[in-house]
């Protein structure tokens, strides 16, 4: 793939951050919301998550880099057998490290996969009671 110009990557991270920030709600809160990082965490009180009483837990954070647009998805972290069978194969083939993918372009197949992430990431924080 050709390398993405500075507002290809903008429109990308502003895509993704609105699939993804159509979630916030309730315990599910914007830690921070730049043009360069969106970061989405619980903040339900009371959250013990690895052994550590915590104040939040990240559940997504959107990083726009100098050359790519990363997305950090906790969920992979703290569950991934459950997770990650549950994820598209399409937004699978962008994961570049245990919880990082790459994020090359808004086409609908990465979107809904996206989507669907949010919605399994949701469902395992609500099950591990920390939302």
């Amino acid at each position: 793939m050709a390398k993405l110009t500075k507002d290809e990557l903008q429109g990308i991270f502003q895509a993704v951050k609105k699939e993804v920030a159509a979630f916030e709600k309730g315990d599910l809160k914007a830690q921070m919301d730049t043009d360069e990082k969106y970061d989405l965490s619980s903040v339900k009180k009371g959250i013990v998550a690895l052994g550590k009483p915590r104040p939040m837990m990240n559940l997504v954070t959107i990083v726009l880099h100098s050359n790519r647009v990363v997305v950090h998805y906790l969920p992979l972290y703290t569950n991934e057998e459950e997770v990650i069978k549950q994820l598209s194969p399409e937004l699978l083939k962008q994961l570049k490290a245990k919880t990082c993918f790459h994020i090359e372009a808004t086409d609908k197949e990465t979107m809904k996969g996206i989507k669907q992430a949010m919605k399994v990431g949701i469902d395992v924080y609500k099950k591990n009671g920390w939302l």
